[in-house]
Formats: structure tokens, C-alpha cells, sequence
């Protein structure tokens, strides 16, 4: 259920959760959770908002991921040491989230080891048990080489499936251009299809580049196309230069790669095998193309994967937007006007699959939600999850938060940020450049100040204002660290699954873009199901008949056929 009942302990839970998420870049869903100690109220509201997020609240002798400590370092120690005794590689993340003291005592355990910034492992105990305190910010120290250690651990469907590929031997002498958000979790793709045989070259723009995490990918021997205080005429040379290596392969992420090469390099086009896209925005531009005609390769339609759209759109995307939002509105200047407060109301513009998760994470942080939607049936199924649905200008009324996650251009018109409550706070959890149209309210007359750390007020010659985060941007790709890890691994196993497809069959496929093999969602499920702890049905156990065989269509209904 929402948490309304007491402002101060939701505003706490929220931080403590986004606080762990923030610090681990890990998922909270599915995971199984335990909690330790801590004042009734407390406990209650944590548990909510947890069960709310999908995580699953574990029985007393049942594993689990996380233990939450919210007690004193008496109650929490003997919990730790007995959860310490777990099956190799079974990661524990013990959250120290005492309220007004730590709940738990870090001496207790030995000498520890940072893990990344803010994650500290305590090797006396277990290679596998880690420590996270709310309380404490993380280190300043970007620690690149920690980060993509902690990515690979977390990361095992993605491991296991490179690591079929490079048995295979399909990867050898393929060149294999990677271009996405460069930060951890991709780095760790481009290395494990380095060590699965291929020669892998990077791409990234500026504004989704970790400098540190390239230069540990350079450090690794591989060539990295991208820095984060390029100018735009430097990034286009710069994925030009990426593009002149020639990749048989390409994997972006918007699709803007694949297109620069149609528009810049057409003579690379016939040496291609293909390549993946990842992105409902990007896939839709490239199937414009492939209708007219225009598309000189195939692409894999990775996003239309049902283990990226269903998690890594949901789940992913609607974690780690709605966090990262709410952890800039929470490092804004207490002068600054705001609406956002527990309780409160928002807006998401979209019921697609990455709406539908933003309005789900919101809901569970204690927010009343209202869905705008253009296409009737979207829109009726927000209805059916409980959502208030309203045309979006009517909508943003009395919102305090409006989110667009649409992925569509000028989804949050001049007319719409007019419309919006005074101080409301308005972010992307979509993709595109202009998904607010921050060129046309410039046009339309309104300034722009900075308010705080990526957080900007657009005031209108009326004077009403709003506070736009990041400059319309999308919002966990800009201002976080992307999807949670987990999440990721599922995405890039698709990916993988892409790249075996172009290397078996990238001469057969059509110049179009290509749905991915079902195979790939399957063979992803089950590894992940695994890496999660439980495992499916076996195939054809809940089937009366083996399912390639014809049915009976005759009626039993009135007797045995003659």
C-alpha cells in the first residue's frame, strides 16, 4: 500500500531505498528481503515500500539477497554471521538503514574492503557478503576498475552467454562496435565480447560517457571513441572514427550510429553483417527507414526482446528514473520552490511498458498517480492498475510531478509546462532530444535559470514558473548510473543473443529490421531464472499433449463423436 500514513517514515523509507539503489546500482524487485530490528512503524513502511517495488519479503528460513538492518548492532550480528553461511557466489547485501543510529557494527566483521564507492565487502567473512550504509554518503573516488568488477559479478546470464560464443569460436576475426551509454555495465559487455574472441571499438556521447570508465576500457586494450566534454562537432568525429574501423557488427543504443552510417559512410553498409538496436525510439526511426527502402542492413530488434522490454522497460527504467528524479529534487537548495513532498501527486505522460513502471515505482513511494495516454487501450489499462487517467493537460493541473515516457518528441508542449502547477518539477523518463520542448518555451518568451545541480526553473513572461530537471534529458542515463545491473544483464544477453544471430545468419537476413529469436527470450529466461534463485516449469509438463501434436477439434461437450 502507499505510504500516507506518516510523512516523516515515508520520506525515510524512500531515501534508505533510493539510498541502496543509488549506492549498489542494483534492483529492487525479485529480490528477496529480510528485515532486522527497528520500531514497528518503521519496519511496516519499509516492508511496504519494498513489496510495493516487487521485492519479495522472505520467510525465516528462506534465503535471501538483502538483509535490512534497522535495530542496534546486538540484534543485526547474529543475523549477519548466520546469513554469512551461503552457497558460493549467493550475494548478500546487509543494508545498515538505522534511522537515527548504524544498526550495524562494521568492526564486527573484520577488516573491510571497499567494493565500490559506498558497498564495502568483508572478505573475513564471505567473498559474497556485502555492506551498504544509508547513513554514510559514498566515496567521491569514481573508482572505474572497482565498478566494473562489481558490474561482472552481477552480470552471470550475460557471462554465460559470451561465454557460449567464445566456445564456439564465432567471434574470432569479427569487429564488433559497441555504441551506448558508457558507464559500467556496458563496459563490462564490451569486455566479455573481447574475451569471447571479437575486437571490440566504443562509442559514446558525451553526455552519457563515464571518462573514468573509458579510460579503464582503454586500459584494457580497447579503443575508445568518446569523451564526456566533447563538443558535437568532436562527437560526430568521434563516431565517424569508430565507424572507419569498418565493425561487422554494430550495437546502439537510439539508433544513432546505425543511421550515421547510412547518412556518412554508405560504402561501409555491404561489408556489414548487421546490428542490434535496444531502444523503442530508435527501433522506430530505423523501420521508417526500412519502408522506404533506405535500410542497407539488418537490425535486430533487441528491444522487442520480452526480456528487455517486460524487465529492463518496467522494472529497470522505472526504478531508476523515478530514484534519480527524486534524488536530484532531494540535492536541490532548500530555497528553491518546489511542490515535491510524501505523498504527493504526479503525472506520467505514456502507459507503455517504461510508463507502466514509472507509474508503479511512483505509487509505491506513496505518490497518486495520474496516467495521460493517447492510445485508448493503454490508457484503459492504466485505468484497470488503478490509475487516474486524464488528458495531459488537464492532468499536469495539480501535479506536483510531471514525467514524459513516451520516447516521442514534444510530448511536454509549451501548452503543456504552461498548464503544469506552479514549482512542479517535470523530467524524462523517455529518450529523445526535446521530449520537453525547451527550444520552443525559449521561443515562446520563457528564461531558464539554474536552480541547483542539473535542475533548471523556466519562468514565462506571466511569471509562472517550473523546475525542469537535466535539461530534458533522459533522466537516469544523465544523472545516474542507467538501469540496475541485473536488469542490464538481461538486456545484454539479448544483446549477445543479436550478435549470434548476425554471425549465423547475417547473410540470410532480409535488409529490415529483424524481430530476435524466441530462442534467445527462452534461453535468457531460464539463465536468469537461475541467477535469481528458482527455476521454471519444465517444457511440456502442463500440457495434456506434446504441443507439436494436432488437437482434437471435435465437441466432447454433448457425448463422444461418433
Amino acid at each position: 500500500m502507499p505510504l500516507r500514513s506518516d510523512p516523516d517514515t515515508a520520506a525515510w523509507a524512500s531515501a534508505a531505498v533510493r539510498h541502496f539503489a543509488r549506492t549498489t546500482n542494483m534492483l529492487v524487485a525479485a529480490r528477496r528481503f529480510r528485515i532486522v530490528g527497528g520500531e514497528r512503524g518503521d519496519v511496516a513502511a519499509l516492508d511496504a515500500l519494498l513489496t510495493g517495488l516487487g521485492a519479495l519479503r522472505a520467510d525465516e528460513h528462506e534465503p535471501i539477497d538483502q538483509l535490512w538492518c534497522l535495530g542496534t548492532p546486538e540484534h543485526s550480528t547474529p543475523v549477519i554471521e548466520r546469513e554469512s553461511d551461503r552457497p558460493r557466489g549467493a550475494t548478500l547485501i546487509v543494508i545498515d538503514a538505522g534511522r537515527h543510529t548504524p544498526a550495524v557494527d562494521e568492526d564486527a566483521f573484520g577488516p573491510v574492503a571497499p567494493a565500490r564507492p559506498g558497498v564495502l565487502g568483508v572478505p573475513m567473512t564471505s567473498d559474497d557478503v556485502f555492506l551498504v550504509s544509508t547513513g554514510r554518503d559514498p566515496e567521491a573516488d569514481p573508482a572505474a576498475e572497482a565498478r566494473l568488477r562489481w558490474a561482472r559479478r552481477s552480470m552471470p546470464v550475460s557471462r554465460a552467454v559470451a561465454a557460449e560464443l567464445g566456445d564456439g569460436g564465432l567471434l574470432r576475426g569479427t569487429r564488433i562496435g559497441v555504441a551506448m551509454f558508457l558507464e559500467p555495465k556496458t563496459a563490462v559487455l564490451s569486455l566479455l565480447l573481447r574475451d569471447a574472441g571479437a575486437e571490440v571499438v566504443v562509442y559514446a556521447h558525451a553526455d552519457e560517457t563515464d571518462d573514468a570508465v573509458a579510460d579503464a576500457l582503454r586500459n584494457a586494450g580497447l579503443t575508445v571513441h568518446a569523451s564526456s566534454t566533447a563538443t558535437l562537432a568532436e562527437q560526430k568525429a568521434l563516431a565517424l572514427a569508430m565507424l572507419d574501423t569498418r565493425p561487422h557488427i554494430l550495437l546502439d543504443d537510439g539508433s544513432h550510429l546505425i543511421r550515421l552510417a547510412h547518412q556518412e559512410r554508405p560504402d561501409l553498409l555491404p561489408t556489414m553483417l548487421g546490428a542490434a538496436e535496444e531502444t523503442t525510439s530508435g527501433l522506430r526511426s530505423l523501420r521508417v527507414m526500412a519502408e522506404r527502402g533506405q535500410l542497407g542492413i539488418p537490425v535486430v530488434a533487441v528491444n522487442d526482446a520480452r526480456t528487455k522490454t517486460f524487465f529492463d522497460n518496467r522494472y529497470g527504467t522505472g526504478q531508476s528514473t523515478v530514484f534519480a528524479t527524486l534524488d536530484l529534487v532531494d540535492g536541490l537548495p532548500s530555497a528553491v520552490a518546489h511542490r515535491i513532498r510524501s505523498g504527493g501527486s504526479a503525472t506520467v505522460a505514456g502507459y507503455g511498458h517504461v510508463g507502466e513502471g514509472v507509474a508503479l515505482v511512483l505509487r509505491a513511494l506513496g505518490f497518486t498517480v495520474t496516467v495521460a495516454e493517447t492510445d485508448p487501450v493503454r490508457a484503459l489499462q492504466a485505468l484497470f492498475a488503478g490509475h487516474a487517467v486524464a488528458p495531459l493537460a488537464d492532468a499536469v493541473q495539480g501535479a506536483d510531478l510531471v514525467m514524459s515516457a513516451t520516447g516521442v518528441r514534444d510530448t511536454i508542449t509549451v501548452d503543456v509546462l504552461r498548464s503544469c502547477a506552479p514549482d512542479a518539477v517535470v523530467a524524462v523518463a523517455g529518450g529523445v532530444d526535446q521530449e520537453i520542448a525547451i527550444d520552443d518555451a525559449l521561443a515562446a518568451g520563457a528564461s531558464r535559470s539554474t536552480v541547483g545541480p542539473q535542475a533548471e526553473r523556466f519562468t514565462f513572461p506571466d511569471g509562472h514558473g517550473v523546475v525542469v530537471l537535466d535539461d530534458g534529458g533522459c533522466i537516469n542515463i544523465t544523472a545516474a548510473e542507467g538501469n540496475p545491473v541485473e536488469i542490464m544483464d538481461l538486456s545484454f544477453a539479448a544483446q549477445l543473443g543479436a550478435v549470434r544471430m548476425l554471425l549465423e545468419r547475417g547473410d540470410e537476413l532480409p535488409r529490415a529490421v529483424v524481430p530476435i529469436d524466441p530462442a534467445v527470450d527462452q534461453a535468457t529466461a531460464r539463465a536468469a531464472l537461475a541467477a535469481f534463485g528458482t527455476r521454471a516449469e519444465p517444457p511440456g509438463s502442463l500440457a495434456a499433449q506434446p504441443a507439436e501434436r494436432e488437437p482434437d477439434v471435435r465437441t466432447r461437450r454433448f457425448g463422444d463423436p461418433a
